[in-house]
């Protein structure tokens, strides 16, 4: 009896096509809009997805000062960080973060959602966030990416 042999596509780091997509963040909440950015930067989005090898596409994110937060977050989030030296821990909270640098909340998110290694950072080096509605990356031609 002949034996049938199932192989697996496994992608390889040359052969991935990466796109320009281009997102407007105006009215979207927050943890919904970084899920999809997350799906899109690992390549969980494309039926050649290797866990192993970073498929993911190019992203774009404009108006991130005007993301919309669900619930109590804005008042109760706090981003911690900690200079390792004694009594170095400090909390930052989500409104002082959101008048001095909005675009760090979105990355932030997003880089939690991401898998933590080397691979993982290099995903979060295809995000590009920015505050205001115009960006330099008109050369590549993003396409609008509608999540709906």
């Amino acid at each position: 009896m002949p034996r049938c042999r199932i192989s697996s596509y496994l992608a390889k780091p040359g052969e991935v096509d990466r796109e320009w997509h281009h997102v407007d963040a105006t009215d979207r909440v927050l943890g919904r809009l970084a899920t999809k950015v997350a799906t899109v930067l690992m390549g969980k989005h494309r039926p050649t997805y290797t866990p192993s090898v970073d498929t993911g596409d190019f992203v774009v994110v404009t108006n991130a000062d005007k993301i919309r937060l669900t619930g109590n977050k804005a008042n109760a989030m706090t981003y911690p960080r900690y200079s390792y030296y004694p009594g170095g821990y400090t909390e930052t909270p989500l409104t002082r973060v959101m008048e001095r640098h909005p675009e760090r909340i979105l990355r932030e998110a997003v880089r939690r959602m991401l898998p933590k290694n080397a691979l993982g950072r290099h995903m979060l080096s295809k995000l590009k966030v920015y505050a205001a509605p115009q960006h330099p990356h008109a050369a590549q031609q993003p396409t609008p990416w509608n999540f709906d």
